[in-house]
């Protein structure tokens, strides 16, 4: 598993766990919409407005509060995307992204890693504006 980034957002675990899996409140930080919340064995649309952009992803488990696990990618070659909420106290928690399924052998394999990290990078900064400050329009500011 490649342990990709990890950023301290100060909200009790709840709320950071609530902004992933409730569909009105992704829109703020990650997806413009997701389809419904995210539970194990759901198979969950995410669309990207900005972009003209779909894709899904397939829960795999998640413990209230704790961890969110899902697959996304081509059934060829999936990956795994686990997010762990580490609460440090009632008003901090730590979000942990590891993503696995890049294969060092491939001719792209750092700058796949490199793009991958530069966009979980993002979306934590993107959670922590909206949590901590309430700022909802950051996250379709990203370009390539």
């Amino acid at each position: 598993m490649i342990n990709v980034t990890k950023m301290k957002i100060a909200k009790p675990a709840h709320y950071v766990y609530e902004a992933f899996v409730d569909p009105e409140r992704i829109g703020n930080f990650w997806f413009s919409s997701s389809s419904e919340r995210w539970e194990p064995g759901k198979t969950i649309t995410l669309r990207y407005e900005e972009y003209n952009a779909e894709g899904t992803i397939n829960i795999v488990a998640v413990e209230v509060d704790k961890k969110i696990e899902f697959t996304w990618g081509s059934a060829e070659d999936p990956h795994t995307v686990t997010i762990t909420l580490h609460e440090l106290d009632s008003s901090n928690t730590i979000v942990e992204v590891n993503e696995d399924g890049f294969h060092e052998g491939d001719e792209n394999f750092i700058h796949d890693l490199i793009g991958n990290k530069e966009g979980w990078v993002y979306m934590l900064t993107c959670l922590k504006g909206y949590l901590e400050n309430g700022i909802n329009n950051l996250r379709a500011g990203l370009w390539k």
